[in-house]
């Protein structure tokens, strides 16, 4: 039996049932991140609830030895937006469907309802299934949420007033709530300066903290979906939209720009495939990245939105309703609709400007990692193989040859990897051959003489000889081009 929160399985015509989770099948509507170190990962999930963890858990099943499963609930239901305080990384914003929204302090367990309240006798609230809210950067105890209207507090959920009026077409009958706002964004450059896109194709700014509002959905498609409205941290006048027909059997990929508050929109994206869109995000560290979330994968440009390709390594085919890039760490999260979270690096392609990718080769380097004495040793069953990432940009696919030396010019280990061309992150097991382990340890014996008790090397208990700290020299050689780089042993 298939259901939201994973597969179950019966052997007895249904008296029992057994939970098979190993698959990360979870179906995320949003994610988002904190400043703790290090930083945890929020997400809500359909029918799943909202949960956090630390970045730093890998998937495997060896929780259960301790009884405690890094991932937290807390919240139930179907788990929607999240806005996280990251002054203190505990105070955040969740709910569940239809605006049931709360203020948790994740230390102490504490909860408060913030849902803003129509008037006694007055209409309503139309709430969207996936309540939009939005967290100031400005001031983080500036809370907006949306209805048909964006509601503000000044002080953390506790007080909301109506900063709008009505910025949907008025309602429609139905058996859920329709003519909502799906989506706010308020402007990293400019306090006040929000925009709001609604489930029935308007379109609005205001550029003075909700006095006065501008519809400017002129020139886009009309009656869409506005399923994310994101406003630039690198140019102020400049915003992107995607908007989403499949409930009216549009498949179109649309996403638009506007450089002047939305006043006029330009198409983006033009070679993406016939897929609904659900997220758009701008790099935070190169202006000239976005980011692109369909129904059928994630997709990154290089140049402001004229031409993008599919990040698939690793990421399957499957619906991607949003991605998060960690402005410290420049990992990047990607929430998926089917296959749960996940993360990988963006650091690298921050980096990718004209001058790299002209080149035939290029290092991100140095690598570093840490040395352990417990390389190659095993530990309830598991024999621990460490791997060292060496991030490389290549033009053309081929076989390369990985040389790694000490600074003396002694090879202490080679292999071949295959390049794609594009980003590449080839693995070294740093191990060293066993025929240099004189020639290797000699001087390292000599440099601990006087300060360290005597070193020894030796293989580890899977025989395999490990690299000891200090700095090595990295050769790639593909064809006729090389490139030198270096790795760090901590």
């Amino acid at each position: 039996m298939g259901m939201m929160g994973g597969i179950n399985i019966s052997y007895d015509d249904g008296e029992s049932w057994i939970k098979c989770n190993s698959a990360p099948l979870g179906q995320f509507y949003y994610v988002a991140v904190d400043m703790a170190k290090p930083y945890n990962i929020y997400g809500g999930l359909q029918d799943n609830g909202v949960w956090m963890g630390p970045s730093t858990y890998q998937a495997s099943s060896r929780w259960q030895g301790s009884g405690q499963y890094p991932f937290k609930s807390i919240m139930g239901g179907d788990g929607m937006q999240v806005a996280v305080d990251t002054r203190d990384n505990t105070t955040v914003y969740t709910g569940f469907q239809f605006g049931n929204y709360y203020r948790i302090n994740t230390r102490t367990g504490q909860r408060k309802s913030i849902t803003p309240k129509p008037a006694l006798g007055a209409r309503p609230y139309r709430w969207n299934w996936q309540t939009p809210i939005h967290l100031s950067v400005h001031n983080q105890d500036i809370l907006y949420m949306g209805s048909e209207r964006v509601h503000r507090s000044f002080d953390q959920g506790n007080n909301f007033e109506a900063i709008s009026d009505d910025l949907t077409t008025g309602g429609r009958k139905g058996d859920v709530a329709f003519s909502t706002l799906s989506t706010i964004h308020e402007s990293p450059l400019a306090f006040g300066l929000l925009y709001t896109g609604s489930d029935d194709g308007l379109v609005h700014v205001s550029k003075d903290g909700g006095v006065s509002w501008e519809q400017i959905n002129e020139g886009l498609p009309k009656d869409m979906w506005v399923s994310r409205i994101q406003a630039s941290a690198h140019e102020k006048g400049k915003v992107y939209v995607v908007l989403n027909g499949y409930r009216w059997d549009n498949f179109k990929a649309m996403a638009y720009v506007s450089e002047d508050y939305g006043k006029n929109w330009s198409p983006i994206g033009k070679d993406l495939p016939l897929e609904p869109l659900n997220v758009i995000k701008e790099d935070p560290t190169n202006a000239d990245i976005l980011y692109i979330g369909s129904d059928h994968g994630l997709y990154v440009s290089l140049d402001s939105g004229d031409s993008f390709m599919l990040m698939n390594n690793g990421l399957p085919a499957v619906p991607v309703h949003d991605v998060v890039v960690h402005p410290r760490e420049k990992d990047i999260l990607v929430g998926t609709h089917g296959r749960s979270l996940y993360i990988g690096s963006a650091k690298e392609l921050q980096q990718l400007n004209t001058e790299i990718l002209a080149k035939a080769l290029h290092s991100f380097g140095p690598a570093k990692t840490r040395h352990s004495s417990f390389w190659g040793r095993t530990f309830r069953g598991n024999v621990n193989e460490p791997s060292l990432a060496m991030p490389i940009y290549a033009k053309a696919t081929g076989k390369a040859t990985v040389t790694v030396e000490t600074k003396d010019g002694l090879a202490l280990q080679s292999f071949e990897t295959d390049l794609k061309k594009g980003l590449n992150y080839p693995t070294y097991d740093l191990t060293i051959k066993e025929e240099v382990l004189e020639a290797y340890s000699k001087p390292l014996r000599e440099k601990q003489k006087k300060t360290e008790r005597p070193l020894t090397l030796k293989p580890s208990e899977n025989d395999k000889l490990y690299i000891y700290k200090g700095e090595y020299q990295v050769k790639i050689t593909q064809g006729s081009e090389s490139v030198n780089t270096k790795i760090v042993i901590e």
